[in-house]
């Protein structure tokens, strides 16, 4: 199935498409390149174009243009970061399954980890204009689908789906907390050389 095909799918019509994914046989390097690697790159290429063309305004300030080379830098860690992320969520997945009546299968985590964030991939696209950035916030679809996947993929009961994602959400979050400190950490803004349009 290609990508195009698959990411329609998962967001048009998630219950059935958790249904083929769980009977598809995969292993994590075929994951990687044929989903993982070109859809989350979608968020990073668009925010590169995005803030290169126009820049961010700042109220009170004005447009904010940071040197290309620092905003590459800082796409290509967020991105590489990214890709790392989505492992180590499955691993979590996959590790809390127990927990939640479901049964331990790290290919079938990643599946999880990998489709259910098709949605916050997709609106990634909004930051080519930074001004719409914030429908990003439609990303937050991918928590219902990692609430239908999870019982699918991982086995749990369907009565343990909301608990197993709400947990798994949380170590989500602080996942992109750890992603965000390093990044910013790496390309603080004071040292990014910032210069104001006029």
């Amino acid at each position: 199935m290609s990508l195009v095909e698959r990411a329609k799918n998962i967001l048009l019509q998630p219950k059935q498409e958790w249904q083929v994914i769980d009977g598809e046989p995969t292993t994590v390097g075929d994951l990687y390149k044929s989903y993982i690697i070109p859809l989350s790159a979608v968020p990073p290429i668009a925010a590169l174009i995005g803030w290169s063309v126009f820049g961010f305004k700042i109220p009170f300030v004005g447009t904010i243009r940071i040197p290309i080379g620092t905003l590459i830098g800082r796409c290509v860690l967020q991105y590489v970061l990214g890709l790392v992320m989505v492992y180590v969520l499955a691993l979590i997945i996959d590790a809390l399954a127990p927990s939640f009546g479901g049964s331990k299968n790290q290919v079938q985590a990643l599946k999880v980890a990998a489709y259910s964030s098709t949605a916050s991939w997709v609106v990634g696209i909004f930051s080519l204009i930074p001004a719409l950035s914030w429908l990003g916030i439609l990303g937050l679809y991918s928590l219902y689908l990692m609430y239908l996947g999870l019982p699918v993929l991982m086995k749990s009961p369907t009565e343990k789906a909301l608990g197993y994602t709400v947990v798994v959400v949380i170590a989500a979050i602080v996942l992109w907390i750890v992603v965000g400190v390093i990044v910013g950490s790496v390309f603080s803004f004071g040292a990014m050389g910032m210069g104001r349009m006029p």
